[in-house]
């Protein structure tokens, strides 16, 4: 392989910008940037592209957007693009054999975890519904399965406290940008050595759902708290008031003012300027910032000069 690089590109979530920018400034700008589709998004439903192809855009490089990997005229162009390697981060979509044995050296994915824990497409919320303490970014040489691929290179980061998946995400995307390179330029000078992925330890990380982020008051205060950053950004932890969907985005465990026997998961103990306490199954849950269907998001104190959030009321009824 000659000193030159060919890369094609396959991303479509945030996750990849860091990676294809940082590539784009150290001279391994890809011939090729490939994205999912433009999908319907937002109130009015108009078709979006997907966030990495806009910053392909603006970087001058050039791009396409198959409706499938695999058909005719998207591996007509990656024969068109010849390359070396095929670099993959945040795609959504599985690359079938053919795609895989185009490039001339390898396929190489850069994911949001430290494999063989979390497999899957949502490796950072499954992570911290999970408890864990430590993440990190992991790149692999593509085969056949999800995240199945052996080993190139691996970087740990810790969790934080009050981490999101969008906190956590970002940093982690951050952090593979060089690991990527790395991993790169290792296997065109022959210097890094895959290693095949450990049997023990693996999990899997299916993607989240609108009813997975429901809120469960009967749960311990600190698993709520969990489960609201988890969520956030996407789809978003949710109850309901009354018959309106109410979307919780940061919360923290706080003082329990009833006796467990007492507590009744999902009331509102208290709606103050201070904030607006809600009773779980273990201790109470303080909100923070919500946000009713269809509004802004609020600080507890103005949900509850706003929408009158009042004492006694009970969540998730």
């Amino acid at each position: 392989m000659g000193p030159e690089m060919r890369l094609v590109f396959l991303g479509s979530g945030e996750f990849g910008i860091p990676a294809l920018e940082h590539l784009t400034r150290q001279e391994l700008a890809p011939r090729l940037v490939i994205s999912q589709p433009s999908r319907p998004a937002g109130r009015g439903r108009r078709p979006a592209p997907p966030p990495l192809l806009a910053a392909a855009v603006a970087l001058g490089l050039p791009v396409a957007q198959p409706e499938r990997i695999a058909e005719p005229q998207a591996l007509a162009l990656l024969r068109e693009a010849a390359p070396d390697f095929l670099v993959v981060v945040d795609y959504g979509q599985i690359l079938p054999a053919a795609v895989l044995a185009l490039p001339r050296a390898a396929a190489v994915n850069l994911h949001g975890s430290l494999l063989p824990r979390w497999r899957g497409a949502a490796p950072v919320a499954r992570a911290i519904l999970a408890g864990d303490r430590v993440s990190g970014v992991t790149t692999i040489r593509m085969d056949a399965g999800v995240d199945t691929g052996a080993i190139l290179m691996q970087k740990e980061v810790p969790i934080q406290p009050h981490d999101t998946t969008g906190d956590l995400e970002a940093r982690l995307a951050r952090t593979g940008a060089p690991l990527l390179e790395a991993t790169l330029r290792g296997l065109a000078a022959g210097a890094l050595e895959a290693k095949p992925q450990p049997r023990a330890g693996a999990t899997r990380a299916p993607r989240l759902g609108v009813e997975e982020a429901r809120l469960d008051w009967s749960l311990a205060a600190e698993d709520l708290e969990r489960r609201i950053r988890a969520f956030n950004p996407r789809p978003g932890a949710w109850t309901v008031l009354g018959e309106e969907r109410l979307k919780v985005w940061r919360a923290r465990p706080a003082h329990a003012e009833k006796a467990p026997g007492d507590a009744l998961p999902g009331r509102v103990a208290r709606a103050t300027r201070d904030g607006v306490t809600v009773e779980c199954g273990t201790g109470a849950l303080e909100l923070l910032e919500v946000q009713f269907a269809g509004g802004r998001r609020l600080s507890a104190e103005e949900a509850i000069h706003g929408r009158k959030i009042r004492a006694g009321q009970r969540l998730g009824a």
